[in-house]
C-alpha cells in the first residue's frame, strides 16, 4: 500500500503528502545549494527522521517499562559534506524533564534511542552523535 505521495512543484520546492491521514508537507532546496530555504530541506527531513524516532521508541519502551518520558526535547544539528554532497553527521542532544531515571531506565532509554529503525536504516558512515542529558 502505497505510503506517500509527493511532487515537483517548481522552483526546488517538493510537496509530499501522507496518504493515510492526508497530512502534507513542502520542502525547499536550502540556500546553500541554490533554494529558498523557506521549509524543510530533504536532508532536514533526514536528521529530523532520525531524532523523532529516537523519541518515539524511547516513549514506546518508557510505556513497556513503565515510566514515561513525557516533556522530552531534542536539539538536532546536521553537518553537510561535499564530494559528494550528503549529510556527513547527525547530532542529537536530548533533554529529559526532571524525574528519577535509574540506571535501568537509563540503559533502556539509550538502547532504545540507539535502535531505533531510522538509526539502524542510515549508512554506517553517517556519523550519529547522541548526547543524553537527563534532568
Amino acid at each position: 500500500m502505497e505510503t506517500i505521495r509527493a511532487a515537483y512543484k517548481g522552483q526546488l520546492r517538493t510537496e509530499a503528502m501522507h496518504v493515510q491521514s492526508s497530512k502534507s508537507l513542502i520542502t525547499d532546496a536550502p540556500l546553500d545549494n541554490q533554494g529558498r530555504g523557506e521549509a524543510f530541506s530533504p536532508t532536514d527531513l533526514l536528521a529530523t527522521a532520525l531524532g523523532s524516532c529516537m523519541l518515539t521508541i524511547m516513549g514506546i519502551a518508557g510505556r513497556e517499562h513503565g515510566f514515561s518520558i513525557e516533556g522530552t526535547r531534542t536539539s538536532i544539528t546536521k553537518i553537510m559534506a561535499a564530494n559528494p554532497r550528503r549529510v556527513a553527521e547527525v547530532r542529537i542532544e536530548l533533554f529529559f524533564p526532571p524525574g528519577d531515571y535509574c540506571e535501568k531506565h537509563k540503559k533502556i532509554i539509550r538502547q532504545a534511542a540507539e535502535t531505533c529503525p531510522v538509526a539502524l536504516s542510515l549508512h554506517p558512515e553517517l556519523r550519529q552523535t547522541v548526547i543524553f542529558n537527563f534532568g
